[in-house]
């Protein structure tokens, strides 16, 4: 019990070679730069900008559809129905042999 060894596995070096720690200290600078930090700040500020605007554009769409089930639809049938009535009447109109009377221009 005089030497405590290892036991299994491969022991690595205590230093690195010089060469990689000259990489790391390169990339360590590169990534902690001011210019670095720019950039990360600018796509923050875009994706939280676009996040917005996706949330805002969505809204929008929603109270668009919503306006146009609730109010134009049902102008649209009713426009449609109305049309139906006409035609029917002057179909009528003509089976029963009465002159046929165009309808009024509406205003």
């Amino acid at each position: 019990m005089a030497s405590q060894g290892r036991k299994g596995g491969i022991s690595l070096p205590d230093k690195r070679s010089r060469s990689n720690n000259e990489q790391t200290s390169l990339i360590s600078r590169i990534s902690q730069s001011q210019l670095v930090s720019r950039g990360k700040q600018a796509a923050s500020d875009a994706a939280f900008v676009s996040k917005k605007l996706l949330k805002s554009t969505g809204k929008a769409a929603w109270i668009a559809g919503t306006t146009f089930l609730v109010l134009v639809v049902p102008l649209i049938i009713e426009m449609d129905r109305e049309q139906q009535m006409n035609e029917l009447e002057l179909q009528q109109a003509s089976l029963l042999g009465t002159p046929a009377v165009a309808p009024l221009p509406q205003k």
